[in-house]
Parts: structure tokens; C-alpha cells; sequence
């Protein structure tokens, strides 16, 4: 796929954005920001996750409660990223199909850092480009900030000056989170973690 030039201008300065964030948030965890040590347990007082309201890909209302009585895989992007939610929701199916009959304990969630442009039909459209049980996650802009915060997700525009509405991207963290049947932060996976040492990792906490 060819970029126009603005696009690549765009990616890039995304790019310059995560690094510049990565630094000055190293060694500290602010309230949007989804790095993690690599331990099975957060920084000592500190919650990852909570209650939400959001609306999945099919238009329905949902909760954290109601996926309570599976462990919950949940991943932060959107459906117009260029490189990482793909590449992450691949790794995620990929995961799941190794799992076998254990996926059925998990519930996969991608949630939208873009409620602008990801209504649920977009969300639908995009998610079944991966796995039938990934299920897509959209809102308000309010709900989905409160979601973000809860699991400490930094999110943030990116867009050259002049560029239309609808031309920008979104710079965010890329943690993936599994959380227990009670929605417990369980462990966190990072970009690089390949499908096969997540499904062994998730097979080993069911």
C-alpha cells in the first residue's frame, strides 16, 4: 500500500510522538499511560481497569460485567491505524486459534481510541477481519476516555497542519491486558510478544 505524502509525514511524527512519550513517562505511570513493569502485578497502588459502559460492534450497550465470567483480553487502538492494531489483533487471533477450546474462557476486546470515526458498524466491518470472537468496542468520547484512564492507556492526536478532518492518526500505547473472571489485572503483553508465547502464557492462568 502507497501513502501519500501526507499520510507518511503524519506516521512519522507519529512515531517521533510515541518515542518522545516513551522517554519522558519512563520510570513514571501517568494517568493515560498504559506502560506496565514486567511483573504479574502493577506498581503498588496502582488499578489497572474497572467498570465500563461501552457499545460493541453490533450496537449493543455493554458492561464489564458482562464478560465477568471469562478472563478478559483487552487491547486499546483504532480502525484506521496503519501498523500496529493490525499487527496486534493478528497476533490475537492467532493466539486464540492456538488456544482451541480454552479461547472460549477468554472474551477479546478491541476498544477504540477513535469513537469519532469508529461507529459499531465500523467496528464490526473491522474486526472480522481477524477472528469471529474478537469483539469490538466503541462509545462517546466521554466513555471511551474513562475506559482508557481506568486501564492507563495514553491516546493522542496526531495531525499535520492544514490536513482535513478526518486526516489524522492516533499515537497510543499498545499494551494488551489480561484480566481475571473477577476483573483483576491478571498480566500485560507487549507489542513484540508473539502468539505463541501468549496462548502458552494464557493457557497457564485459566
Amino acid at each position: 500500500m502507497t501513502f501519500p505524502p501526507s499520510r507518511i509525514i503524519i506516521i512519522v511524527a507519529a512515531a517521533l510522538l510515541a518515542v518522545a512519550v516513551g522517554v519522558l513517562v519512563r520510570g513514571f505511570i501517568g494517568p493515560f499511560e498504559g506502560v506496565l513493569p514486567a511483573s504479574r502485578t502493577a506498581t503498588p497502588g496502582m488499578v489497572i481497569g474497572g467498570p465500563f459502559t461501552l457499545v460493541d460492534h453490533e450496537g449493543r450497550a455493554v458492561t464489564d460485567a458482562d464478560f465477568r465470567d471469562r478472563h478478559i483480553l483487552i487491547f486499546f487502538g483504532y480502525t484506521y491505524c496503519p501498523d500496529v492494531c493490525p499487527t496486534t489483533l493478528t497476533t490475537i487471533a492467532d493466539a486464540l486459534d492456538l488456544l482451541g477450546d480454552d479461547a472460549d474462557r477468554i472474551a477479546p476486546l478491541f476498544v477504540t481510541i477513535d469513537p469519532t470515526r469508529d461507529r459499531p458498524e465500523d467496528m464490526r466491518a473491522y474486526v472480522a477481519h481477524f477472528h469471529p470472537a474478537i469483539i469490538g468496542l466503541t462509545g462517546s468520547a466521554e466513555q471511551v476516555t474513562d475506559v482508557a484512564r481506568a486501564y492507563r492507556v495514553f491516546f493522542a492526536e496526531v495531525r499535520e497542519d492544514g490536513a482535513d478532518a478526518d486526516d489524522y492518526l492516533m499515537d497510543h500505547s499498545t499494551i494488551v491486558y489480561l484480566m481475571d473472571e473477577d476483573g483483576q489485572f491478571d498480566i500485560h503483553f507487549s507489542g513484540s510478544t508473539s502468539a505463541e508465547d501468549m496462548a502458552a502464557t494464557i493457557r497457564k492462568r485459566l
